[in-house]
């Protein structure tokens, strides 16, 4: 089946070939690194990662980029209410974080939840303040073609004249008439109050290192002329797909897409959007408090556990997140593991790694099913709908006593899990994996004192060991293939 992907710019499912042949190039946007990473930045990071994956799957070389916008009015505006400690002066005494020190501590805080939940790296990662020559020449350009002006109170600004351009509002189908002004300067330099900024002059009380020289003025990029810059740079004036959350649509994607093209770019191929993570059905809040943080989800649930919830519903689609969410993540998970530990045992493979992760000599071919699934706009819900399918046939082929059927199962639900990113390797819980073995060992070794007291009617002994298990939060359960283990749940 071909490979078919939702076009935000086109409103339909459209075939995918690459611009390239056999060579993909993605763009998604990152983080604006103001703050801690929020639960719609990393469903996002993980709907283009399992994008990634499947491509590679099929066979593409995949050039991803995801940005890191390092210099904002937000990152000012946040580093100049921070403190931090001033440790040469005392314990006791702190001073103003500066912005780039901010940016870079919450950038480190990203990259550590896109490695706990298994974000594969991109190609390249590049920060906003790393191309400022690059904006320079985009918006020279854009002056020199007759879409853009300094701004006409010689305030140092550089905006871009959406009147000029007659498809501005195409991706996201508006009428110019309708929009409201653009939020990101004082309109009194503007033609029109929708004009945005390409460059923001140096205003006063602004940091000095917040600010680059420029033909125009000392200041600073404007947010949207950073991607169209850093996506140029590094896969040129065309390619395959950008990507983002569905808040990004407006203003940022179509101010980006209308600037790129303006330029003369071609730009985007496909824009593929990721929806919201919604509470309970209402928007997530901080003033009403009905927020969870991917911390906060990683204190009530594994890695695997929370990657499997975030990356469960179509990435077109809002994610709903419940108090149960996590609970009901967990079973699926369970189940999955399972099936893996029981089939390994009976096959006398060894004991199975925590996560699923049974390594085998070679990455095979996932079913069928499931590469329809995944071809049709990533259709996760339906290709984990095959995974778990494949679970209780492999669970029913064991029982029966077909190993041969149960040793397929298990390396297409091993394979499956590869592509989703949810076996432990991938997921980046190197140490989780390690605990969870010894774990394992352990327990195993308990099982085999129970089973030998049982062997010699030594029920006391069968039945302390039991007990201490269950103490310990591990339920055991005894079948006709021997016991079998799991840890309790809340």
């Amino acid at each position: 089946m071909t490979l078919r992907f939702y076009d935000t710019a086109s409103a339909e499912v459209r075939d995918f070939v690459p611009l390239v042949p056999g060579k993909v190039s993605l763009y998604y946007c990152g983080a604006t690194v103001q703050g801690m990473p929020h639960v719609g930045h990393i469903r996002s990071a993980i709907a283009f990662d399992q994008l990634t994956r499947w491509l590679e799957y099929r066979g593409l070389r995949v050039t991803a980029v995801r940005n890191v916008t390092d210099i904002d009015d937000k990152i000012l505006t946040k580093s100049a209410e921070s403190f931090e400690p001033d440790f040469e002066s005392g314990p006791e005494t702190v001073r103003e974080e500066e912005w780039w020190a901010l940016a870079y501590r919450y950038e480190q805080e990203f990259l550590k939840a896109y490695d706990t939940l298994g974000v594969s790296r991109p190609t390249y990662e590049p920060r906003a303040t790393g191309h400022i020559p690059e904006m320079h020449a985009l918006v020279q350009q854009l002056i020199d073609r007759g879409h853009a002006y300094p701004a006409l109170d010689d305030s140092g600004d550089v905006y871009f004249d959406v009147r000029s351009w007659d498809k501005y509002g195409s991706l996201t189908r508006q009428n110019i008439d309708d929009m409201q002004g653009a939020q990101d300067a004082d309109p009194r330099g503007k033609k029109d109050p929708r004009d945005f900024a390409l460059w923001k002059g140096s205003k006063e009380g602004e940091p000095t290192t917040a600010s680059w020289a420029s033909p125009w003025g000392a200041g600073r990029p404007g947010w949207h002329l950073e991607c169209s810059a850093m996506v140029t740079k590094y896969l040129g004036t065309e390619f395959d797909i950008h990507g983002g959350g569905l808040d990004l649509r407006f203003p940022h994607h179509e101010n980006e897409m209308a600037q790129s093209q303006a330029a003369g770019h071609g730009f985007a191929n496909f824009w593929m959007h990721n929806g919201m993570v919604t509470y309970q059905g209402e928007k997530m809040s901080k003033s009403i408090g009905n927020t969870i943080s991917p911390a906060e989800m990683l204190e009530l649930a594994p890695p695997r556990v929370v990657r499997y919830y975030l990356g469960q519903a179509h990435y077109r689609s809002v994610l709903d997140y419940r108090p149960t969410s996590l609970e009901e993540a967990a079973a699926a998970v369970e189940r999955i593991d399972g099936f893996i530990s029981r089939t390994v045992r009976a096959l006398s493979l060894g004991a199975p790694p925590a996560g699923g992760n049974y390594s085998f000599a070679t990455y095979g071919k996932v079913p069928e099913p499931f590469e329809r699934a995944m071809d049709d706009d990533l259709n996760v819900p339906q290709a984990l709908a095959v995974v778990h399918e494949t679970v209780r046939a492999g669970n029913t082929a064991l029982t029966e006593g077909r190993l041969e059927d149960a040793r397929q199962a298990l390396h297409d639900v091993h394979d499956m899990l590869r592509v989703l990113g949810l076996n432990a390797v991938a997921t980046g819980a190197a140490g989780d994996a390690r605990e969870s073995a010894a774990l394992e060992v352990l327990v195993e070794a308990q099982l085999a004192a129970r089973a030998q007291a049982r062997a010699t009617k030594d029920w006391a002994a069968s039945d302390a060991i039991r007990d201490t298990l269950k103490a310990a939060g591990i339920a055991v359960e005894d079948g006709a293939d021997g016991a079998t283990w799991s840890l309790q749940r809340d």
